[in-house]
């Protein structure tokens, strides 16, 4: 995985400095990852679940930032349709899973289930159960047919929740990020723990376990997740040798419209 400096892992603070330099150390690698995902046709399916406010998205950001969008997307679906509540519960999550050479980041998955709608009491028990059941064996499937299926969980302690709430209440810019439901899991954090617990306890298999990310630290559960998932799929590198820039080949007896026909955007800056 290259020459990535280690943190010391006994160090409480993260220099801005030194976060940037093996942020942008990991993002190499995750380019290099990439290149290795189109070069051997692999399917990969990356979860991130956990508490709201414990830093996934942010985390989905720094992953996805350098690459490829035709190779690595992010899937966030909203809340399901009508027709959809209909559907094989799956059966909405399968149109996005990845073809050859695709990495696909899910921004929350078919885990709603095993976590707000249980908690919120958007199912019903028989649905609960069935899916307690069943998502062990899609999990299984999935695998033999030859996706790489990494889930993460992110735990964030009820004090730096809280805190982040506050701050996103105060900033403009952040205040979208506060949903109804997500005050209302503020209420329910014991209920939602309990159902983590009871989901762990079904789905934290062999064939894909859970991997718990500490986010209380934003930045370096950045990192450390980043690390990880970069350690989960063997690569090498497979980056291009340095590339020359051909000379322009200038055009004889064409002449360009003239500059003032064309509508510009004001410079208001």
């Amino acid at each position: 995985m290259g020459n990535i400096e280690q943190l010391d892992s006994k160090s409480k603070k993260l220099s801005k400095k030194k976060y940037e330099t093996v942020l942008n150390n990991l993002q190499i690698e995750l380019v290099k990852l990439q290149e290795w995902i189109k070069h051997k046709g692999l399917k990969v399916v990356v979860i991130f679940e956990g508490r709201d406010a414990a830093g996934k998205g942010g985390t989905i950001k720094r992953i996805q930032d350098k690459l490829n969008p035709r190779v690595c997307r992010v899937v966030a679906l909203g809340t399901p349709t009508e027709k959809e509540k209909t559907q094989w519960y799956f059966q909405r999550y399968v149109p996005h899973l990845p073809a050859a050479g695709e990495m696909v980041l899910f921004d929350r998955s078919w885990y709603n289930r095993a976590g707000v709608e249980k908690v919120m009491n958007f199912c019903t028990e028989k649905e609960y159960h069935e899916f307690m059941r069943s998502c062990p064996e899609f999990e299984r499937m999935l695998v033999r047919s030859g996706i790489i299926l990494i889930k993460y969980w992110f735990s964030v302690s009820d004090d730096v929740q809280e805190k982040r709430f506050q701050k996103r209440i105060h900033d403009p810019i952040r205040r979208w990020k506060l949903s109804p439901m997500d005050l209302e899991s503020r209420a329910r954090w014991l209920e939602y723990s309990k159902a983590k617990d009871e989901m762990f306890k079904y789905t934290d298999i062999k064939q894909a376990p859970w991997y718990v990310v500490e986010a209380d630290n934003k930045k370096c559960a950045r990192l450390n997740t980043i690390h990880h998932l970069l350690s989960k799929i063997p690569y090498e590198d497979l980056s291009p040798k340095p590339i020359k820039l051909p000379p322009r080949i200038k055009g004889k007896g064409y002449i360009r419209p003239p500059f003032e026909d064309q509508t510009f955007v004001p410079k208001v800056y």
